[in-house]
């Protein structure tokens, strides 16, 4: 299928010539012969004549040799009149059979024409020769043009496929399909070379014949792929060994701006071997041959004859060089943009696919185990691919293997070796293969965006029938039904709303839904699982064999209609599945290892781990692949465990398949598909060569009979109602009357009076439909018709030829007579004298007889008058005849100038108004094209905006995948948790038993048996709660301290109580009241401490109970998340399902099987998830009732704490009181004011540090606050801006709208305008018609003028000829009347015997019409039968249309569930929200936690270095000295420290102030995640119960649809029922039938019999007659005897007609009984009695007819003694028989003729005087009117002329305004493009405050901390300065006293704090804990 240009006329290729197919010859040999089609094995079909037939055979001879043959009618096929000779259409055949549309495609592609349409298919049979058919000149030639106005190409299918895309806005495909060699290929690059021609880009569009970038590319693709995806074959040199799908992507503009190329099924085990005089993929070859010497030894290349994987060596192909194809493939990948780099690497991997073949493998001696002699090989492959060779060697030898849990080497025998090898390498090749696909995607598709239609074109294998099919056939045939199924589906589509367009009735059927049982059984999932669902199945088992997988399919699919278990146990197949294309018989080896496609996992990894990047990049989804363990299916369980392993990860061959079709079909189906199949003519690949069997066999697999046998069950002929009654009104003369009438009725008055079957056509509105075979019939009847008239006109004319010879004969013969006479006067006077002397003497006579002479001349003048006044006379009448005949000639003339004239008038008119048209179309134009650019520009805006959004949803769906596949993994950590915990639960199953069996021993073993049974769990708790224990261990520790302080002051408190016993006694008392009081507080503080111990146990024990609650929670929490993920694959699959709307509504059937089972599993599902959420939600409840219990129960601890620390503080406080009093009486204060002095120095310092530090934070602060100002007065000023852009807009906006108001009433204007146009040019028009009548009335008179004075010119010439004529009239009235007279002779006699044949007709009639009466009686019962199969038909349908609403309801309620579905969905997802949004809550209240955390924690820490400071103060307290010093230096220090303190004192109430308003904050946050929490389970809660409800009514509406389906049921099968019973009527009825016909032809046969007996009879009559009729002619004697033999005859001629009555009689009774036998079958006994009656009646019949015999034997020996008088006149009697007959039809016809044109002549005559007359009325009335109204329309059109005027300065105005609007509109567009720029402006600005605003929020909270830490230092700080100020207030000994006793108090409220904190530590660790399973 090449293109190439030749020297040949291009045109005889592609058209037909027509001359040779309208050849009136061929047509007359058509009608003559009845050619039909009969079956050959030589040529499939052959052309015959019907001779004979013979009941249900048919006597034929051969067109070809004359040869006759006997031949089934059923094998007979009719043949299409020669009109439809190479039809470039075979839908338009009217006969649509096979044998016509192979002798069509013949006799199509021996003329040189490949191409032919078939309805929607464009066939195409390869020529095997160049043709020059396809180069630009034949593109130009295709371009914009439609497919009906040019002949079949495959430009036509792509122009057409074009313009629909641009038109239609609709996406295209092209699907090309067919055998190996057919042309597939070829024709995919004729396709995507018109298309790069016809829309090449914007920067190739200046010149046509360099086509832009993009273009080169997309032709540049092809030379790639094949020679990397097509090799060389039987069938073809060129064979692409892999479908692909090319998609085209084009612009608005219809330009080229990317495309995609899919690919399916490469055939890669061709890599490996090939079969007998086939090649390997083409680069093997291409790169042996064109490498240089430097790429071969970089490459490690070798010879031809070197590689194992070239099973035959070099095989060159003819006319091709490999050399030379490598460097066209090498500039086409740099064309393609491929780098050098990628171009070397490929080449590697190809060089190492080969030198994998090359590794060679020994058995060892003593075991199995492959080894590898040599690895020279191995170290090349290596080299190449960039792996390790010792690590290569071990993963081919001894790969590891997984078993188990563990990994196992297993040495591989050499067999498993070399399959490993051949794997690798073919999936290298897979894998190269794929990539070079991508990179070319890449390099087609670098726009990146998408654009707004595309063209599809499909280059797939066609279906494929071998002896024996494998599994690459099977998806073949499968991806075939699916493309059949879809051409099927759109062709009647197309039909039925062809159909429906017309008007005309028809029951919609679906084509489609006939493939769907067989494609169910190939890809059916479940209820019985398909081909596919059982392979995949059987793949995961680790026994299964090919034997179990097809023993599986025959157990499920053995009842199915499309399959077939192999009859004999001899059978090569396995099994057969019946395709549309015919029975296909398929054998299942090894297709469990090529659906799992195994390779060897540890090479795999290797190369995935290889130094080249390159090959690693090819091996990067090592994890998909099925590996050695999974093949060699270890154990059960170990499979098992890696199925689980790899779940979601491997999928199979046949699923990745499938998918990848179903991908493929929703493209095609969402595009509008164009068929081209191409056909193989012969294996030989000889040019002009055709094998009808071979094409037969393409056409049925590729569907075109499929096409053809839908087309028959519809109307596939087609006519226009002009054409019909053209061409076919022949055949009804009479059925249309005279004048105009509408096509429509005229075609059905024709159809009428044809007489046709109403089921046979339909009537539209604008063509008639027929059935096949229709149009036919009607062909042959015209022909018939056609060929009578012409014999009849032929007749007529040899008749007037052979009678004018005959008159010029006898002038002839006359003239010769005269001629002789004279002659023999003159040679008998010639010598006599006289007569020379008469001849001398005779001239000078002549003066003597003058007045003879002019007597006699007188005489002539008066005959001559009288003859002149005769002709005068009968001149006149010719004359006055004349004239009204040119009268009337006249009035038609001037009819025909007054519509001529009207017509001119009228055209000029009409070109006026085209002129006006034509000026407004252009002003509309400039608007249209003004609007168009407007449109563009918003098209162009919309389609930036689309991207930008397009982007945007890019980005969005990559953060959805990222999200996706961190749920994922975080699903994966669940699981492994999940299978973690299970391990361990079984572990203390066992444990357990382990304790039972040693608790029979001693207890202390049983103790420790329970201890290691604990431990795990303790383990796992003390995980769990460290830190809470570590927590409380510090807490433990702080109080243990600060009761060794508390003992350590207990003592001093002893000691100064020592010191002071002498001094007072009064105190002493008071001091053991003081002791008492704290032997009670340390007792109540033991109390305490005890209860603090149980407490914390308590909480142990809670914190238990809680982990193992919330490991429950856990537990349930992963069902749930697994329950989701379930849930979220069946939406995923919902939304298929939703997707595939139309596949589910083909498979209505199987969804009614699966809809009650997934309606039940969901029930099921629904139901589980309701009960676990309410397990979760009762949970939820009770851990919240544990949660508050607790807290209530620590608030109460925490109460009883607060209180008895308080009464302790009170008591110490009276402590401190009595020991300041004691201390007054103390001196030695100096020494302790000094070094208060230098505690003071230390503090002032501090305090400078401290306020330097909050100067600079205040600084900061006020940075901040400024720059927070300035985003807000940015953030202003933004808004502002975007305020004021929304006003500009608005303000457009309402201007736009204005202008559109202003257009609109512009239109209105210019509407009304055009209605006073078209007003005063009706006027005109009225005004032109006048005028033009009065011009045509002074022309007609002018030339009625001439014409009269030319008639009489001619009048006179013909009188002359008139007086010639007359005479010679006469001389032949003479010559006539003797003929006459001759001639009434014989005419009598022919009369006479015209009467006796005539009563011999009438006899034979008589006898014919009885027959035919017969015949009618059975004719009746066939009709009846007939109309009862009629109804049972009609039932049929209606039980069908039962069903087709059915499904209709069924969809319905798809639909709603649908909906539902979609609601349950969206509720989820809000749920989810919420969830989400809780979970954002719950982390921002943990980071507030975490917040005060770190503030307790700064706190603790001031805390500390506090208590040292207090530790330091009071060791110089104790070691003071008794040394005073100054009072005076004292007060002034103590003073300046009160100044000191009191400050320090407002800082720290003002921060005190701040901690509670923080303090206060988190109160709320907590109060309003609580409300938050409420809040949200509420809401969760009405969610749940409105879907229970809505699941409620959605059950009610399944319950109820499942009766209305019960019902439905019930139905169906009563209709199943009854349309059984009925097939069993039917069968009755059939049988019947057969028996009455059978009857029937006995009852023919005897009748038959009788007729040639009574042809006899009357043979013998008539000779009788004859010779009686001859006897009396010859002789009057023999007269009286055939008088005598005549009433003998008489006589037997009345006892023949009794005879024959009584037969007829005994006939009629026999038929009546016959009918009553075929009617009644039920009583047998009854008819068996009449039928031994009718015998004997039968009997004595035959009696009477044996004595008839005899006496008809007497008859006959007396009738011998006349034959011999009769056998002399029989011969001249016929001959005169058959003349007279010839002549009677002849005379007959004549006169039905002759009838006919009087008629007609009638007819006319009459129309036509009385149209003359009305006409002529009516003219002379039009004038009168037509002078008035001229008065008027001169008077209307100066008012016109003046509107005309206002109505264009009008229309002036208007386009100024227009153009005024435009200026706007474009400076309206201005502004919005500078508002967008300013918005995208404003848009950044804001993006860049926001990210201003974020960072300074950053800092704001860090500054924050920052102030926090810095409060919490103060109030520490505070805290000192306010016990320093205790102290200075009281002076001397009592403030440091007080200041101790300040101390111990802040020591006890930090202690209490302390407490506190702790606790809520110990309450967010406990959040944090339950917080984490949430967050997974």
């Amino acid at each position: 299928m090449a293109q190439r240009s030749g020297l040949e006329d291009p045109e005889r290729y592609l058209f037909v010539d027509r001359a040779v197919i309208y050849n009136p010859a061929t047509q007359a040999d058509w009608t003559a012969k009845k050619l039909v089609w009969i079956p050959s094995e030589r040529h499939g079909f052959e052309a015959a004549s019907i001779k004979e037939e013979r009941g249900d055979e048919v006597m034929v001879e051969l067109a070809e040799n004359g040869k006759k043959a006997m031949v089934n009618k059923d094998d007979i096929q009719k043949m299409n009149p020669p009109k439809f000779s190479k039809v470039e259409d075979m839908a338009e055949l009217t006969c649509l059979n096979e044998a016509s549309v192979l002798h069509n495609l013949k006799d199509r592609y021996y003329s040189g024409l490949i191409y032919t349409y078939s309805g929607l298919f464009c066939v195409v049979i390869n020529p095997y020769k160049n043709l020059p058919i396809y180069s630009e000149n034949i593109i130009e030639m295709y371009r914009g043009k439609k497919r009906h106005e040019m002949p079949p190409h495959i430009y036509a299918i792509s122009e057409s496929a074009y313009r629909c895309m641009l038109q239609d806005r609709e996406d295209q495909s092209i699907l090309c399909t067919g055998e190996s060699g057919a042309g597939k290929t070829e024709n995919t690059k004729k396709v995507i070379q018109y298309l790069a021609h016809v829309a090449s880009s914007h920067k190739g569009r200046k010149d046509h014949n360099i086509p832009g970038e993009l273009e080169r590319q997309l032709l540049q693709a092809n030379p790639i792929l094949e020679s990397f995806g097509n090799a060389k074959t039987v069938k073809n040199d060129n064979s692409s060994r892999f479908g692909k799908f090319i998609r085209i992507n084009f612009d608005v503009t219809g330009y080229i701006v990317g495309a995609n190329i899919e690919t399916y099924l490469l055939e890669k085990s061709r890599a490996v071997r090939q079969a007998k005089d086939e090649r390997t993929f083409h680069i093997f070859y291409q790169l042996l041959s064109g490498a240089g010497e430097h790429l071969k030894s970089d490459l490690l290349l070798e010879g031809f004859n070197n590689y194992r994987f070239l099973s035959n060596g070099y095989i060159p192909i003819p006319g091709q060089q490999d050399k030379d194809n490598f460097q066209e493939t090498m500039e086409a990948m740099h064309i393609m943009g491929f780098s050098h780099e990628e171009i070397l690497s490929m080449l590697k991997v190809v060089s190492s696919v080969l030198q994998f073949g090359n590794i060679s493998f020994k058995k060892e001696r003593n075991t199995d185990q492959a080894s590898m002699p040599e690895n020279t090989v191995a170290q090349k492959l290596c080299h190449l691919l960039g792996m390790n060779v010792m690590e290569f060697t071990r993963a081919i030898l001894t790969p590891r293997i997984k078993v188990g849990r563990d990994y196992v080497q297993k040495a591989q025998t050499k067999e498993q070796a070399d399959f490993a090898v051949e794997a690798l390498a073919k999936a290298t090749y897979e894998r190269l293969f794929r990539w070079l696909v991508h990179r070319i995607n890449k390099a087609l598709d670098r726009t990146k965006r998408q654009g707004a239609s595309f063209i599809g074109i499909l280059d797939i294998a066609g279906f494929e029938i071998f002896e024996l099919n494998s599994f690459e056939q099977l998806c073949i045939n499968y991806t075939n039904e699916k493309l059949q199924q879809l051409f099927n589906h759109t062709m009647f589509i197309l039909e039925q709303e062809e159909y429906q367009r017309e008007g005309i009735e028809w029951n919609f059927i679906d084509f489609g839904l006939d493939l769907q049982p067989c494609i169910d059984l190939i890809e059916r999932p479940a209820n019985p699982p398909g081909v596919l669902a059982l392979l995949d199945e059987e793949c995961w088992f680790p026994k299964a064999t090919d034997k179990t997988f097809v023993e599986k399919l025959v157990q499920e699919q053995g009842s199915h209609s499309k399959f077939q278990k192999p009859r004999q146990l001899k059978d090569k197949a396995d099994f057969c599945i019946i395709h549309y294309a015919g029975k296909v018989d398929y054998k299942a080896d090894e297709w469990l290892m090529k659906n799992m496609d195994p390779l060897n996992d540890n090479v795999a990894t290797l190369l995935h781990q290889s130094s080249d990047r390159f090959v690693a990049e090819l091996w990067k989804d090592v994890d998909r692949i099925v590996g050695l363990d999974q093949v060699t299916g270890m154990t059960e369980t170990a499979f098992g465990s890696a199925y689980k392993t790899k779940k979601g990860m491997f999928r199979t061959v046949g699923q990745l398949y499938k998918e990848s079709l179903t991908k493929l079909m929703a493209t095609l189906r969402n595009t509008n598909p164009n068929f081209v199949r191409c056909i193989i003519p012969n294996h030989e690949k000889r040019a002009g060569k055709l094998d009808p069997h071979l094409v037969l066999d393409q056409l049925r697999c590729n569907g075109v009979l499929e096409g053809i046998r839908i087309c028959r069950q519809g109307f596939p002929n087609r006519i226009v109602f002009q054409e019909f009654r053209q061409r076919y009104e022949i055949l009804t003369p009479n059925a249309i009357p005279k004048g105009f009438m509408d096509g429509k009725q005229a075609c059905e008055r024709m159809i009428r009076a044809l007489e046709l079957d109403p089921n046979l056509y339909r009537i539209g509105q604008s063509k008639i439909f027929f059935r096949a075979g229709v149009l036919a019939h009607l062909e042959e009847e015209r022909d018939l018709k056609i060929t009578d008239i012409i014999i009849f006109f032929q007749a007529v004319c040899r008749g007037y030829l052979a009678r004018k010879a005959f008159a010029k004969k006898q002038q002839q013969l006359s003239a010769l007579k005269v001629l002789q006479r004279n002659c023999a006067a003159y040679l008998k006077l010639r010598h006599w004298q006289w007569w020379r002397v008469f001849t001398k003497v005779k001239p000078l006579l002549q003066v003597t007889r003058q007045e003879e002479e002019l007597q006699a001349k007188d005489e002539e003048l008066l005959k001559v008058k009288e003859k002149q006044t005769k002709v005068e006379g009968e001149l006149e009448e010719m004359e006055r005849k004349h004239q009204q005949l040119l009268e009337e000639k006249n009035i038609l003339a001037e009819q025909l100038q007054a519509e001529t004239e009207l017509f001119a008038e009228a055209e000029e008119m009409r070109a006026r108004l085209a002129a006006k048209k034509q000026e407004l179309e252009e002003i509309l134009h400039d608007l249209e094209s003004r609007v168009e650019e407007e449109e563009e520009r918003n098209q162009i805006l919309q389609n930036e905006k689309k991207k930008m959004q397009a982007h945007i949803q890019d980005l969005e769906e990559q953060l959805d995948e990222e999200e996706g596949a961190r749920q994922k993994l975080q699903l994966e950590k669940v699981t492994a948790e999940a299978k973690i915990k299970k391990m361990e639960e079984e572990i203390l199953l066992l444990e357990d038993q382990n304790s039972k069996f040693i608790k029979e021993k001693k207890l202390m073993e049983d103790r420790i048996a329970e201890c290691s049974s604990q431990l795990a769990e303790e383990e796992e708790k003390a995980k769990n709660l460290a830190k809470i224990r570590n927590k409380q261990e510090v807490m433990i520790s702080d109080l243990e301290e600060r009761l060794k302080k508390e003992e350590k002051t207990r003592q001093e408190l002893e000691k100064a109580k020592r010191k002071l016993d002498g001094e007072t006694t009064d105190l002493q008392d008071q001091i053991a009241e003081l002791q008492a009081q704290i032997d009670e507080l340390k007792i109540q503080l033991a109390k305490k401490e005890e209860e603090l111990q149980g407490a914390l146990a308590r909480g142990d024990d809670e914190t238990l109970h809680k982990n193992n609650a919330l490991k429950v929670v856990r537990e349930l929490q992963a069902q749930i998340a697994e329950l989701q993920e379930d849930f979220e694959s069946e939406k995923a699959s919902r939304n298929k399902a939703e997707k595939q709307k139309r596949d589910l509504s083909e498979e209505l059937e199987a969804l009614k099987t699966e809809l009650e089972d997934t309606l039940d599993t969901t029930a099921a599902q629904q139901e589980l998830r309701t009960k676990r959420e309410q397990e979760v939600a009762e949970l939820k409840k009770a851990l919240e009732e544990e949660t508050k219990n607790h807290e209530a129960q620590i608030q109460d601890m925490r109460q009883r704490h607060a209180s008895a620390l308080e009464e302790l503080s009170e008591q110490l406080e009276q402590a401190k009181r009595f020991k300041a009093n004691l201390e007054k009486n103390k001196q030695g204060l100096e020494t302790d004011n000094k070094e208060l002095a230098c505690e003071v120095k230390v503090l002032q310092q501090v305090k400078a540090e401290s306020e330097h530090k909050r100067k600079k934070l205040d600084a900061q602060v006020q940075e901040l606050h400024a720059k927070v100002s300035e985003g807000d007065r940015l953030r202003v000023e933004l808004a502002e801006k975007a305020n004021k852009l929304q006003n500009e807009l608005d303000n457009v906006s309402t201007l736009l709208e204005e202008a559109e108001k202003k257009g609109i009433k512009f239109a209105k204007d210019a509407s009304s305008l055009e209605s006073q146009l078209q007003d005063t040019q009706e006027l005109l028009q009225e005004e032109t018609r006048q005028k033009l009548n009065l011009s045509s009335r002074i022309r007609q008179l002018e030339e009625e003028k001439n014409s009269l004075q030319e008639q009489q010119e001619e009048e006179e010439e013909a009188r002359k000829t008139l007086e010639k004529q007359v005479l010679a009239l006469q001389s032949q009235l003479t010559d006539t009347k003797k003929k006459v007279d001759d001639d009434l002779g014989t005419i009598e006699s022919l009369e006479e015997a015209k009467k006796k044949l005539l009563k011999d007709v009438e006899a034979l009639s008589q006898r014919l019409e009885e027959k035919a009466l017969a015949y009618d009686k059975l004719e009746k019962t066939k009709n009846r039968l007939q109309q009862e199969l009629d109804d049972l038909m009609v039932d049929l349908d209606h039980q069908r249309q039962i069903v087709s609403n059915l499904e209709k309801k069924q969809k319905k309620f798809d639909q709603l569930l649908a909906e539902e579905k979609n609601i349950s969905a969206r509720y989820a997802e809000e749920r989810d929200r919420a969830e989400a949004e809780a979970r954002e809550k719950e982390t921002k209240a943990l980071s507030l936690a975490r917040a005060l955390e770190e503030a307790l924690e700064a706190k603790e820490e001031f805390e500390r270095q506090n208590k040292q400071l207090r530790a330091d103060m009071e060791d110089l307290m104790s070691s003071k000295d008794d040394v005073g010093k100054n009072v005076h230096e004292l007060e002034k220090s103590k003073r300046a420290l009160e100044q000191q303190v009191e400050e320090m004192r407002t800082q720290l109430e003002e921060l005190e102030d701040e901690l509670q308003a923080t303090e206060d904050a988190k109160l709320r946050l907590e109060v309003n995640m609580q409300a938050m929490k409420a809040q949200f389970e509420r809401d969760l809660q009405t969610r749940d119960e409105q879907n229970e409800e809505k699941k409620r009514l959605l059950i009610k509406q399944v319950r109820e649809l499942e009766a209305e389906l019960e019902d439905e049921r019930k139905q169906r099968a009563l209709a199943v029922a009854s349309k059984k019973k009925m097939e069993i009527d039917l069968k009755d009825l059939e049988a019947q039938i057969e028996a009455a016909n059978k009857a029937r032809d006995e009852v023919i046969k005897q009748l038959r019999k009788l007729q040639a007996q009574m042809k006899d009879y009357q043979r013998e009559l008539e000779e009788a007659r004859a010779s009686r009729d001859e006897i009396f002619a010859q002789s009057k004697e023999s007269e009286k005897k055939l008088k005598s033999l005549e009433a003998e005859i008489l006589q037997l001629q009345e006892e023949l007609a009794s005879s024959e009555r009584a037969r007829r009689h005994a006939e009629q009774e026999r038929d009546e009984l016959a009918d009553e036998i075929a009617n009644s079958a039920s009583g047998k006994s009854a008819l068996l009695d009449e039928k031994r009656r009718l015998e004997a009646r039968i009997a004595q019949l035959e009696e009477e007819l044996e004595e008839e015999q005899s006496n008809m034997e007497l008859l006959n020996d007396r009738f011998r003694k006349t034959t011999l008088q009769v056998d002399t006149l029989n011969a001249e009697l016929a001959a005169e028989r058959s003349a007279a007959q010839k002549s009677d039809n002849a005379r007959q016809q004549l006169e039905r003729q002759n009838k006919e044109l009087k008629a007609k002549l009638q007819e006319l005559e009459g129309a036509v005087k009385s149209k003359f007359k009305a006409t002529i009325s009516a003219l002379e009335a039009k004038i009168g009117q037509l002078e008035e109204q001229l008065e008027q329309e001169a008077k209307e059109r100066a008012a016109a002329n003046k509107l005309v005027r206002r109505t264009e300065k009008k229309l002036k105005e208007i386009f100024m305004q227009v153009e005024d609007e435009r200026r706007h509109a474009d400076q309206y567009k201005e502004q919005m493009e500078k508002a967008n720029a300013r918005m995208k402006q404003l848009k950044r600005q804001l993006e860049e405050a926001e990210e201003e605003a974020t960072r300074a929020n950053a800092s704001r909270r860090k500054l924050q901390r920052e102030l926090d830490d810095a409060t919490e230092a103060n109030e520490g700080l505070s805290r000192e300065v306010s016990t320093l100020k205790n102290r200075l207030r009281r002076g001397g000994p009592i403030s440091f006293s007080s200041s101790r006793s300040g101390r111990r108090q802040l020591h006890i409220e930090g202690a209490s704090l302390e407490l506190s904190d702790d606790d809520t530590e110990s309450k967010t660790s406990d959040v944090n804990e339950t917080q984490p399973p949430q967050s997974e």
